[in-house]
């Protein structure tokens, strides 16, 4: 039998940038302090869909990702687990004490996503962003979720994913069954959300490097910058983990040196991130 909750993450080998390392060694660091049991999955998380899913996302990793984890969660409550809690690899717990389970048997993570509009006033594939214009998206994520016996919710999503990922005609988007699915629902069933456990994007990891540069160059602190006051506006909640979106690296959005520097200002002065709300 397994205690009384379980904290789990999952990655490829190796891990793909060292900073990487620190985001798990933070949410390893959180789960210990709070006397939780933590699960490392590596590869298994995809070697373990079943053979139908795991051919119909063999082109799409991310989507099978998202499967696998929530096959995962559901695994661990079968085989035990009082309350399950999944974090992506990329996420970085920058304050503990803050991070807390909530006392309700299913909840997502917060997105507060500033994105840069278009110039021509479109946010479509090959056109060039404007960096000074921003919209702001308000949803949920699945990069931080919680579940205890009995939920209803863990099954009913799992469910519902497989039947969209199956039923899917055509290329599928990253997205499929995480954010944008999980937008779709929370919009008619307002999920509980742990407003602790956020999202950086890369408009407001840019606020945040630019104002350090400013610090830097004027020894002392500058004003905040335009998409990070957007996303402290809209938080209601100082984050105290943040998913660090390592697609960003990989669309080249930053380099691995700027994920690097953020984290480093992040876990001196989570402060940073503090919500106005």
């Amino acid at each position: 039998m397994m205690g009384n909750v379980l904290i789990i993450q999952s990655h490829r080998d190796p891990l793909p940038a060292t900073w990487y390392q620190i985001c798990v060694e933070s949410v390893r660091d959180w789960a210990a302090r709070g006397g939780f049991e933590y699960l490392w999955l590596d590869d298994r998380l995809l070697h373990d869909l079943p053979l139908p899913l795991r051919q119909k996302t063999s082109a799409q990793p991310v989507v099978a990702a998202d499967l696998g984890r929530l096959f995962a969660l559901q695994r661990a409550l079968q085989e035990g687990a009082q309350r399950v809690v999944w974090l992506d690899a990329d996420t970085l717990v920058i304050d503990p004490d803050r991070l807390q389970l909530p006392g309700i048997d299913h909840a997502f993570g917060r997105e507060i996503w500033v994105q840069n509009v278009a110039r021509n006033g479109r946010e479509s594939l090959g056109v060039k962003p404007d960096r000074t214009r921003f919209r702001v998206y308000d949803k949920i994520h699945n990069a931080f979720m919680c579940f205890s016996q009995h939920n209803p919710v863990l099954d009913f999503y799992l469910y519902a994913a497989e039947r969209l990922v199956m039923s899917h005609d055509g290329p599928m988007v990253p997205q499929l069954i995480g954010p944008k699915f999980l937008a779709t629902l929370h919009n008619l069933l307002r999920f509980p959300v742990v407003e602790e456990a956020a999202v950086l994007c890369p408009p407001v990891a840019r606020d945040l490097l630019a104002a350090d540069r400013e610090a830097d160059a004027a020894s002392e602190t500058p004003p905040p910058q335009r998409a990070l006051q957007l996303f402290r506006t809209r938080s209601r909640a100082t984050p105290a983990a943040l998913n660090m979106c390592g697609s960003m690296m990989a669309s080249g959005e930053l380099t691995d040196a700027e994920i690097l520097r953020v984290i480093e200002l992040l876990q001196k002065q989570p402060e940073l991130l503090a919500a106005l709300s």
